[in-house]
């Protein structure tokens, strides 16, 4: 048994969409969150940039004594991954597209078209694509990025016409021209505009990354004797801009939670190494 934390990081706010799923599949393990507010969005930025910032957040979580982190953000996912496996080889680190990919290799076949939806950086690594390869996926793949997607859920703009026309005008084109049968949310951030995408195509679906990893964290702590067997600790999220966004963003996504489940926040300056 292990009763540290796992830790969790996102070039904002989007990963907390992987914490709901996680407290309802292990209730007993409690998380440190870390949302790069501060810099996001990464899906535009320069490879190296989004290393740098990376491995700051993985050395900030390493000192904090997770017992392992999962990379809640396709982007880093796509383009870190490695790199921080290699440097921090004593801790399990999980990125985000793998157990999705699996997952569309294993439910949809040569007759199936999958589309795509992510940032910039995402799309153009073709990661979901490779990684469906390795694991023998017949899909026809077709893949789009969405940049406006991550600053606008950011901001809150979620349940609103701008939002709608966003999609729409990401989206209409990409779902027809493809005849799609089923999108992934190549994007953390995504899974806020869900009920958005279902309600614009109701016939589209939806495959939520989110949601998938937590049968792999489950596995890995369960392989390595990890589980937690005790709720001792506090779930703490911390962002480098504690914005009013962000904090509403958090009751938004656990107003369904029990009481036990409530956080604490801190802003922390990864640059100083102190909270602010």
């Amino acid at each position: 048994m292990d009763n540290r934390p796992i830790g969790f990081f996102d070039s904002g706010l989007g990963g907390l969409t992987c914490i709901p799923y996680l407290m309802k599949a292990l209730p007993e393990e409690k998380i440190i969150y870390f949302g790069d507010t501060a810099r996001t969005p990464y899906g535009s930025k320069a490879t190296s940039t989004i290393m740098n910032f990376s491995r700051e957040i993985a050395d900030f979580l390493v000192m904090s004594n997770v017992k392992m982190i999962v990379i809640a953000c396709n982007t880093v996912s796509a383009t870190c991954l490695e790199d921080l496996r290699e440097r921090f080889p004593q801790i399990p680190i999980l990125g985000i597209i793998d157990p999705a990919a699996k997952k569309v290799a294993e439910d949809f076949g040569s007759d199936d078209n999958v589309g795509i939806i992510g940032t910039k950086v995402t799309i153009a690594s073709k990661a979901y694509e490779r990684c469906i390869d390795e694991h023998e996926g017949k899909v026809n793949i077709h893949e789009v990025a969405c940049p406006a997607f991550v600053p606008l859920i950011e901001e809150g703009i979620i349940e609103n016409d701008i939002m709608d026309l966003t999609i729409k005008y990401y989206m209409d084109d990409f779902v027809k021209n493809n005849d799609l049968d089923a999108v992934i949310l190549g994007c953390t951030h995504y899974p806020l505009i869900k009920d958005n995408i279902k309600r614009i195509y109701p016939d589209l679906e939806i495959i939520n990354p989110s949601s998938i990893i937590v049968n792999d964290i489950k596995k890995v702590l369960e392989e390595n004797d990890m589980l937690a067997d005790r709720s001792d600790f506090r779930n703490v999220f911390y962002a480098s801009d504690l914005s009013e966004n962000f904090i509403n963003m958090i009751d938004h996504i656990f107003e369904n939670e029990s009481e036990e489940a409530k956080v604490k926040f801190l802003n922390f300056d990864l640059e100083r190494g102190e909270g602010k």
